[in-house]
């Protein structure tokens, strides 16, 4: 069964894609990461050497100030605090006044080398996306592997400690929520009130949202559903749930992804399939500034759906909320 994305926006009397001014810079440093999880759409683990090098970096600081348009900072991996250049990118992007964005697998702030993580990013007000899979142990553990979920709590204490998602303060604690396998996310904000009840009640944890993403079929998600004979199923259930109302906020219209190499994408999924930005091979050398891009058409493919399933799904969670 072919899975056209065009062909479904063409069914709901909808344009295909093309992008606004660039808002948000998302940066995937490499795919260095001190875990393995079962729906990591970057393939990322201990073993991966894909790392973002020092020149890379200076290049997209230089690309940042010269776009004012661009607001915030999006800093993923891999465990992207694992890379050398993660704490220059999160200083110089808060220096030229721009929002930054850590994506924390919590367990990395016991890795050699992070001791000091949380009051660094206290000290540049960096708004921490936390993964957070399930409220037990079982489900988190399944995914993530054994005794992460006891390490993802000790790191959320340790957050809290440092003042982030207390009520009063500005800094901001955000949870992930990906499905156990294929299946569509529930309602976003019914699962945050049971997060908040769960994780306040349980282990005295507070934290400000709670972003319900779709799992991704590409990488070793896809690969899972392949092997256990799932992929037809999941995908249909992707078609069928399809929502015009989510397009309008579809991320890939004002983010730009840029991989650990340079290359620049039109999302982190696409990057993981190496579809580059716009359907072509493009670089943070191929500009001087990231202004040009308004208007340019936005390369999809079947795993699109999962952005348009249901709610919604982005890298800030659904796209429909009530």
């Amino acid at each position: 069964m072919s899975f056209d994305f065009e062909a479904a926006l063409l069914r709901h009397g909808l344009e295909p894609l093309r992008r606004g001014a660039t808002a948000t810079l998302q940066i995937n440093v490499g795919k260095l990461c001190n875990q393995a999880c079962l729906h990591c759409h970057v393939d990322a683990g201990p073993k991966r050497t894909e790392i973002m090098t020092e020149a890379v970096a200076e290049r997209l600081l230089e690309l940042l100030e010269a776009t004012p348009s661009i607001m915030q900072v999006d800093i993923t991996g891999g465990a992207p605090e694992l890379n050398p250049n993660f704490r220059r990118l999160v200083g110089r992007s808060r220096e030229l006044g721009r929002a930054v964005i850590d994506r924390c697998n919590l367990t990395v702030l016991f890795e050699r080398g992070c001791e000091d993580l949380g009051e660094f990013l206290a000290a540049h007000r960096v708004q921490v996306v936390a993964s957070l899979p399930c409220y037990t142990a079982d489900n988190v553990d399944a995914q993530r592997g054994r005794g992460v979920f006891d390490k993802s709590i000790r790191a959320l204490r340790e957050l809290n400690a440092l003042g982030y998602g207390k009520a009063g303060s500005s800094l901001e604690l955000n949870l992930v929520y990906n499905p156990l396998g294929g299946s569509l996310p529930p309602e976003q904000g019914r699962l945050e009130a049971d997060y908040k009840r769960q994780l306040r009640d349980g282990f005295g944890i507070e934290f400000n949202r709670l972003f319900t993403i779709t799992n991704m079929p590409i990488s070793r998600f896809r690969s899972d559903l392949e092997r256990s004979g799932k992929l037809p199923g999941y995908m249909k259930l992707l078609d069928e749930h399809f929502n015009p109302a989510t397009v309008p906020g579809l991320m890939c219209r004002s983010l730009v992804s840029v991989g650990w190499d340079g290359t620049l994408y039109d999302c982190d999924f696409n990057q993981m399939l190496e579809i580059g930005l716009g359907g072509r091979r493009r670089t943070v050398w191929d500009f001087q500034d990231f202004s040009g891009l308004t208007g340019e058409g936005i390369a999809t493919a079947a795993h699109c759906f999962g952005c348009t399933a249901g709610a919604g799904s982005s890298c800030g969670g659904a796209l429909e909320t009530s």
